[in-house]
């Protein structure tokens, strides 16, 4: 904390007694990635050259940046792809610490140097680093990432974290190559220091976010878990039935005909190529904003508002499912699923629904045969 407060820039002092206007920024360094996981929704080849041309110079993220702390924003969170790619990595992370900016950093650990890591341990990041695993032996660790001797550079990786007393927490993509491993992987996760509750896992894999490969997203679709699979892997998590249920006591309820009854706009994500997004995942070119022609401010205050509030389902059958929908808190469907399932943003993700339908089974909200949207007096049910 003395480092942030020795660092915080002057433009903070504009927010001590306000609210800010952003408080975390997410940032895509880059779509390219040294890993080629076939579950991932986002990643291109490390030696993509037109991907690489395309993306933000170092000034421009700089410039994101400071724009950033200006509306007061605290926390950036670098992601991508594999942002260690970007060979200015070191010097944005430097930049937005001393903009007083926390940085959580989304990373695989594969490229992670021991240069790196003496840096971070200089300049800790302030927030946990968040590392992606995806299997404890070279074999299933290997073919899922695609290439051989990615595991080693991932234990190099996460050893040398560790030796540099840099705080990180693992999360895994629960592919079926490895799930014979997943005792294995809870058993280490339970040594790392700053892992205080069960790792989290991705299972209900996203499509494509640009929709750029139907390939891709049949091998994606293959690998999702079962609507009873995912029951079965949450309730693996002792804590997991009674969070579900305050939960579902808070937030649980049908949104109507609005399309963005998330937090989708009330932040800013910016993609590789400086391209402002409503949250992480929803590319749709309608909805995304040019950083080169407006100011953050602008479309923090402006533009996505507007869209928020214009933004409603047209298509019947969303109307007659989704919008009449309780268990819509529980549920995973939203714009950016919808768009990369069906290219459009109110198209119901027939996956999710059912996903979202089995949860609701067994907690007995809905009997067998029910649909979540033909239920009358649904309030009753997540209230008990």
């Amino acid at each position: 904390m003395s480092y942030i407060k020795k660092l915080l820039p002057h433009e903070f002092n504009n927010w001590q007694n306000k609210r800010p206007l952003l408080g975390q920024l997410d940032i895509e360094l880059t779509e390219r990635c040294n890993n080629a996981c076939l579950h991932c929704c986002i990643n291109l080849p490390e030696d993509d050259a037109a991907s690489r041309d395309r993306e933000m110079n170092t000034d421009f993220v700089k410039d994101v940046l400071s724009q950033a702390a200006g509306l007061g924003c605290l926390t950036v969170r670098f992601t991508g792809g594999e942002p260690l790619l970007r060979e200015d990595f070191a010097e944005l992370y430097e930049f937005a610490r001393r903009m007083g900016m926390q940085v959580i950093l989304f990373t695989n650990a594969c490229l992670v140097t021991p240069e790196l890591a003496v840096l971070l341990a200089r300049i800790p990041p302030g927030r946990v680093l968040e590392v992606s695993v995806y299997g404890m032996r070279p074999e299933s660790y290997d073919r899922a990432v695609g290439r051989k001797g990615a595991f080693e550079e991932f234990r190099r990786g996460v050893s040398l974290l560790e030796e540099h007393r840099i705080p990180f927490i693992v999360k895994a993509a629960l592919l079926p190559l490895w799930k014979e491993e997943l005792a294995e992987f809870e058993s280490w996760a339970r040594t790392i220091l700053h892992m205080d509750k069960m790792p989290g896992y991705s299972m209900n894999f996203n499509l494509r976010s640009r929709r750029d490969n139907a390939a891709k997203n049949a091998t994606i679709a293959g690998l999702r878990a079962t609507p009873e699979e995912t029951v079965s892997m949450l309730l693996r998590n002792p804590h997991f039935l009674e969070e579900l249920k305050q939960f579902c006591r808070k937030f649980m309820g049908s949104s109507g005909d609005r399309l963005f009854s998330c937090g989708a706009g009330h932040g800013a994500c910016i993609d590789a190529y400086g391209k402002v997004q409503m949250c992480l995942l929803l590319k749709n070119p309608a909805t995304v904003v040019d950083l080169r022609e407006v100011t953050l401010k602008t479309v923090l205050t402006e533009v996505f508002p507007a869209m928020r509030e214009s933004s409603v389902a047209t298509n019947p059958d969303y109307l007659r499912r989704c919008a009449r929908c309780f268990l819509k808190g529980l549920c995973e469907q939203c714009p950016a699923k919808s768009w990369m399932e069906n290219g459009t943003l109110d198209t119901p993700v027939e996956y999710l629904c059912a996903v979202a339908h089995a949860q609701g089974r067994h907690l007995g909200l809905l009997g067998d045969n029910e649909n979540a949207w033909d239920v009358a007096g649904s309030g009753a049910r997540h209230s008990g």
